[in-house]
């Protein structure tokens, strides 16, 4: 009997012991990622039958249990991965939203500034200042497009390398999480049900920091190994072995940015990006494939749209010297907005006069008036064709004979209806006399004509850009609302998101993490419960002396 009383106290003991240590172990990981407490379950022992009845025997301990909701933990993933995504394409798109938006220093200004140079130039065609004004701005304008296409060039830049590190991570989480599927299946096979908390612990930390990379899902096999899958089904990890992910150049025409493979032995397979959601990889994927080409194609198209119809209108001009405009702005769509630049250095060639000169003859006697010749907008040559021609009125019938004609010699009157010849169009206007002339010819002098310089300065509120639906201050103002919606969709749903984070990991804290003031009451439980195990064994003790007097 004293024998029996002192193995039902060393049970006791070696309970309140387990249960002290476990409580220890829970305070000193309180603050460890990924922890989940621990809790002593205890039974009885098998009782004894000694005729009179079963006594028992004292306690076992049955397992040291992790407290872990599968549910919430997969809960948590979600929550990361979204939560995730959405910081790291908010840290991305603000970037050009900054940009974009900034009032000193974005495209707006620029435009403006620039066409402000042309309209003075069109007050004052003949001042060297005024000259050099326009080209100073559209210096400026060149050197803004310039400087926002290398930004671009910049961010993208920053993406594949962000994008090259989030696979190097990936891959490490998936190593590591294989290795201790191994340990394990090792330990767990060796202590029959029992489980190595602190590893389970470690892993599933591991698939949470594996959430904040990238979206997987986690299906769990006999043995109690971990499968991770990514995109469209592709294995991490199974078991014991663990997959790779690579960047990878993309397709043309994006070859110079970085896509994501699968790597299956020698074989490389491209995964479709619509397949890598959530975690920093999906958000740095969206942002470029949303935001990133569009904003840098919408800015190159708008260098595109006023270079190809500023030079238009340059080309149909005349510059100081009487010569035909040239191109006044370079642009190479294949290179986009960095290679927007202005093309002439010399104030003089700014073609702001129109090459053409029409009058009405001094000795006139009717009312008749003829209007500024203008050149068509598609002439047939470059420069276009200026006629040197006169026309003389006939009364009967009402008509205009022309010498040196291009086109017919004879043209039929009526006030005001256009008259084209060669590339120049005009109107004659009122009641001439027979024998009024008015002539057509290269205008002689562009000192003081601003003709052209007024239609480039039109070009501004002409709807010009995005197939004539808006102007060019139109097509930016879309493209800085493009990115500023985003940047505020992006901003919203991400705290949501994150406060949907914050809510889960509370629930799931609320099951698994430590609380100190429990694991304090829980001591101090274990310490009396040692105590009087202690007694007990102390009274047996003092049992098992008297017997053994009682048999001296």
């Amino acid at each position: 009997m004293g024998s029996s009383i002192l193995s039902i106290a060393q049970s006791g003991l070696a309970a309140a012991q387990a249960g002290i240590n476990t409580a220890g172990h829970n305070i000193a990981n309180s603050k460890t990622p990924g922890y989940s407490r621990q809790l002593v379950t205890q039974s009885t022992a098998t009782a004894q039958n000694y005729g009179y009845g079963f006594v028992g025997q004292g306690t076992e301990i049955s397992s040291v249990k992790r407290i872990y909701s599968d549910y919430l933990g997969s809960q948590v993933s979600s929550a990361q991965s979204s939560s995730s995504g959405l910081s790291t394409y908010y840290n991305q798109i603000k970037q050009i939203d900054n940009m974009l938006g900034d009032s000193s220093t974005g495209l707006s200004p620029a435009i403006q500034d620039f066409f402000k140079g042309i309209n003075d130039l069109a007050a004052n065609p003949s001042l060297v200042s005024a000259r050099q004004a326009a080209l100073s701005g559209g210096e400026a304008l060149a050197s803004s497009f310039q400087s926002m296409d290398v930004r671009f060039d910049e961010i993208r830049q920053g993406v594949n390398q962000q994008i090259a590190g989030t696979v190097d991570t990936i891959n490490g989480y998936a190593k590591q999480i294989a290795e201790l599927n191994a340990t394990i299946s090792k330990l767990q096979g060796s202590a029959g049900d029992n489980v190595p908390n602190d590893l389970y612990d470690q892993r599933d930390q591991l698939v949470q920091d594996l959430s904040k990379e990238a979206a997987v899902s986690v299906v769990k096999q006999d043995g109690g190994n971990y499968s991770i899958y990514i995109g469209n089904g592709q294995a991490l990890v199974a078991g014991v072995q663990s997959y790779s992910l690579a960047a990878t150049p993309k397709a043309p025409p994006n070859q110079q940015d970085m896509g994501v493979s699968y790597q299956l032995g020698a074989t490389t397979v491209a995964l479709a990006e619509s397949s890598l959601n959530g975690g920093n990889l999906g958000g740095l994927l969206d942002f470029r494939s949303q935001i990133l080409y569009k904003a840098q194609d919408a800015l190159g198209a708008l260098a595109e749209s006023i270079a190809t119809t500023f030079n238009k209108q340059h080309v149909l001009g005349q510059d100081l010297n009487g010569a035909a405009g040239g191109v006044f702005f370079n642009f190479d769509p294949t290179k986009g907005a960095k290679s927007f630049s202005v093309a002439i250095t010399d104030t003089s060639k700014i073609a702001a006069a129109a090459p053409v000169l029409t009058q009405a003859g001094s000795s006139n006697t009717g009312s008749g008036k003829i209007s500024a010749g203008v050149v068509s907008t598609a002439p047939a040559t470059v420069p276009p064709t200026i006629p040197g021609a006169t026309l003389t009125y006939v009364a009967s019938p009402s008509s205009f004979t022309v010498s040196s004609p291009v086109g017919a010699p004879n043209i039929t009157y009526t006030a005001g209806q256009p008259i084209t010849m060669g590339d120049v169009s005009f109107t004659i206007t009122g009641t001439p006399i027979a024998g009024d002339t008015f002539t057509v010819g290269p205008n002689p002098g562009a000192v003081g004509d601003s003709r052209n310089a007024l239609l480039l300065a039109g070009l501004q509120t002409s709807n010009t850009s995005i197939a004539g639906t808006t102007t060019y201050q139109g097509a930016y103002s879309q493209l800085v609302s493009l990115v500023g919606n985003k940047t505020r969709e992006v901003q919203v749903t991400g705290a949501s998101e994150k406060q949907r984070l914050s809510l889960v990991v509370q629930s799931q804290q609320s099951v698994s993490g430590v609380n100190l003031d429990e694991e304090a009451s829980n001591l101090l439980r274990y310490q009396q419960a040692y105590q009087a195990a202690g007694k007990v064994m102390q009274i047996a003790s003092t049992m098992f002396d008297v017997l053994l007097s009682l048999g001296r």
